[in-house]
């Protein structure tokens, strides 16, 4: 556990906390830095913002560090952004002892997102979720409020 809250921290949550927590106990825990947030989170620059059963938001600001050949934000960026976001929404539902994992994604890539683009946010929410999978959808916008991105994951529910 993070001995500083409120700083965010980067790595990974061991495995004794992450099956003493509940899902939205350890989503909770990224937003306020009592746990250390993903190094891919360190990675691609974004922060988890808020945490309720079932959504989760994600925001980053993308760099000249994100750039594909055509100069324009890689689109793994808003994959990486719209995983985390629906993965994380299904793991705020669970209870302890459990986890889930990505068994597949699906997404759709509405407008390109540019250096210029500023702040993104990434919504994740649940459709469903049973005792083996959950499924959940994603939206990436603009600080307009224009999609940018948008998906859907199913995942798998596992005891640990």
């Amino acid at each position: 556990m993070n001995a500083t809250p409120g700083v965010k921290q980067y790595g990974v949550v061991n495995a004794a906390d992450r099956a003493r927590l509940s899902g939205f106990e350890l989503v909770c825990g990224f937003v306020d830095g009592s746990l250390p947030l993903n190094t891919m989170a360190r990675t691609l620059g974004y922060d988890i913002v808020e945490a309720d059963n079932g959504h989760i938001v994600v925001v980053a600001h993308p760099t000249g560090e994100h750039l594909n050949p055509e100069g324009t934000v890689h689109g793994a960026f808003a994959t990486a952004l719209l995983d985390t976001c629906m993965g994380l929404a299904i793991r705020s539902t669970l209870e302890k002892g459990f986890g889930s994992t990505t068994l597949e994604f699906k997404i759709s890539f509405v407008r390109p997102i540019m250096v210029e683009t500023g702040l993104v946010r990434a919504e994740g929410t649940v459709l469903n979720c049973g005792r083996r999978i959950g499924t959940s959808e994603g939206r990436v916008t603009d600080a307009q409020g224009r999609l940018l991105a948008h998906g859907t994951t199913t995942c798998l529910i596992f005891s640990r």
